[in-house]
C-alpha cells in the first residue's frame, strides 16, 4: 500500500485529490486546521504548517495544496522521510512580480523563494520535487475571484466591469489541478521542474465574467462602464467595504493578457484541462 501526506487536504484542490488517492488504494495522512473524522483510507491530522501532531515518519509522497511559502519552510525543517514532493504555487509569481502594489510584489517574491527552497531541500535529500503553478482557479467554491464575483452578482442581481476589461484569461477547474497533481506523482519527466497549469480555454475577462453571471438564478446582468466611471464607483465600493482587497493593480490587470502554455505539462504528465463551462454549483462558497 502506498502512503501520502497531504497539506491543504480540506481545501478546494486537496479534497479532490484525496478522493483520487483513496480510490487508487493509497493510505493518506491529511492535514487540516479543523478537527475531522477519519474515514477509510484517510487519517486526519489537526494542525497547520507551524504545528502538527501525529505525523508519520515515512511516506511515499508529500503533496502541498496550501500556501507554498509556509510549506517550503516546513519542508526544510521536516523529518518525514519521503522521495517525492508535489507542491502548488501560482502563476502570480510571474504575473505580480512587477506589480505597482507592494503587497503583490511581496507575494510574488515569497512564491519564488518558496519554489527555490522546495527544490533545494529536495535536492539535498535526494528527493524529486515538482512545482505546479495554476492560473485562476474555479469550480470548488473556494476561490477568491469567480466565486466572489458570483456572490456579489447574486446579491445585487447585476455586476459591473470597465469596458476595457478585455485581457485574456485561462480559468482552470480545481478538479483538473487535482488530476494534474495525481498524475505528476509517477511522472519522472517532471522531477525538478515547475509547470504552468492554465485552463483549457482562453477568453476575455468580461466574457469569463459573463459566463459566471449566466449561471445564476436568475441570471445577473453585466454592465460595462467607461473606465473613469468604474474607477469612481470602485472607490465608493471600497469605502463601503464591498471591494476590499481590489486595488489599482488588480484593475489594471483586467486589460492585460495573462496566458500560459500547457504544452510542457501535457507532454510530461498528460495534463488535459477542460474548457470553461461553469455551472452555479461551482460557485457555492465552501469553507475549510
Amino acid at each position: 500500500m502506498r502512503h501520502a501526506l497531504v497539506f491543504g487536504a480540506s481545501g478546494q484542490i486537496g479534497r479532490l485529490l484525496l478522493a483520487r488517492l483513496v480510490e487508487q488504494g493509497w493510505q493518506v495522512h491529511a492535514v487540516s486546521r479543523q478537527a475531522r473524522i477519519d474515514v477509510p483510507g484517510v487519517r486526519w491530522l489537526r494542525g497547520d504548517l507551524q504545528r502538527i501532531e501525529g505525523l508519520p515518519s515515512e511516506v511515499g509522497v508529500i503533496v502541498s495544496c496550501g500556501p507554498l511559502d509556509l510549506f517550503a519552510r516546513w519542508y526544510a525543517q521536516a523529518r518525514v522521510a519521503c522521495p517525492r514532493v508535489i507542491a502548488f504555487g501560482s502563476t502570480s509569481q510571474l504575473v505580480k512580480a512587477e506589480s505597482a502594489d507592494a503587497a503583490e510584489r511581496d507575494l510574488a517574491a515569497r512564491l519564488r523563494e518558496g519554489e527555490r527552497l522546495v527544490l533545494e531541500t529536495a535536492t539535498t535529500r535526494a528527493a524529486a520535487a515538482t512545482l505546479l503553478r495554476p492560473t485562476l482557479i474555479y469550480g470548488a467554491g473556494g476561490d477568491r475571484t469567480l466565486t466572489r464575483i458570483a456572490a456579489i452578482a447574486q446579491r445585487w442581481h447585476r455586476f459591473a466591469l470597465p469596458r476595457d476589461a478585455v485581457g485574456l484569461r485561462q480559468p482552470v477547474h480545481a478538479d483538473d489541478l487535482a488530476q494534474a497533481a495525481f498524475a505528476a506523482i509517477d511522472a519522472p519527466d517532471s522531477h525538478g521542474r515547475a509547470y504552468e497549469l492554465p485552463g483549457g480555454e482562453t477568453l476575455s475577462y468580461r466574457d469569463m465574467t459573463a459566463r459566471v453571471l449566466a449561471t445564476l438564478q436568475p441570471p445577473a446582468r453585466l454592465y460595462l462602464w467607461p473606465a473613469p466611471l468604474f474607477r469612481l464607483a470602485l472607490a465608493f465600493a471600497r469605502v463601503a467595504g464591498v471591494a476590499r482587497g481590489f486595488g489599482g493593480a488588480a484593475l489594471a490587470r483586467m486589460r492585460e493578457d495573462l496566458v500560459f502554455d500547457a504544452t510542457p505539462a501535457r507532454r510530461d504528465f498528460g495534463y488535459a484541462p477542460r474548457p470553461f463551462r461553469p455551472t452555479a454549483e461551482m460557485f457555492v462558497s465552501r469553507g475549510d
